[in-house]
């Protein structure tokens, strides 16, 4: 009868411990796929609605994000920190452009709800700051299909 050799626990341990260690060093993905923010936002400005008048919708179009998708920002000019992360070809309401349309306010539904819910297509008496239900933000201009 032939013996296998016996296995030393004492040299099996660090090996255990180098490769748990190894595994440790690999940063976590972030939330949603979104790419990392650094910080916190320097600024947050909510976007305006029925800044066209009482006689038009709260938000005067609804467009769809531009195939590759985009971010969302707490701010127009903010990029410190990620609000949101749209998919291409997400119906977004535009409320508001800021700095000659290089930002757009916008109002967009959580994924799975219903988009007419957020109420901007009816108008209001006064131009405001938008107060949900649904979810606001900024983009840069050039990230969607104007009216699509």
């Amino acid at each position: 009868m032939t013996r296998l050799p016996l296995h030393r626990p004492a040299l099996l341990v660090p090996t255990l411990a180098a490769l748990a260690l190894a595994g440790c060093s690999q940063p976590a993905p972030p939330a949603d796929n979104a790419k990392l923010a650094s910080g916190e936002p320097l600024a947050t400005r909510a976007v305006m609605i029925g800044t066209e008048g009482p006689s038009l919708p709260a938000c005067s179009s609804i467009s769809r994000v531009e195939d590759g998708g985009t971010d969302v920002y707490w701010a127009p000019g903010e990029t410190r920190a990620v609000k949101a992360r749209l998919a291409g070809g997400t119906p977004v309401s535009l409320c508001e452009a800021a700095d000659n349309d290089a930002w757009f306010g916008i109002v967009f539904a959580a994924p799975g709800t219903d988009k007419d819910m957020c109420g901007v297509g009816r108008s209001v008496a006064n131009a405001r700051e938008y107060q949900g239900p649904c979810r606001w933000g900024w983009i840069r201009g050039g990230t969607v299909r104007l009216g699509a």
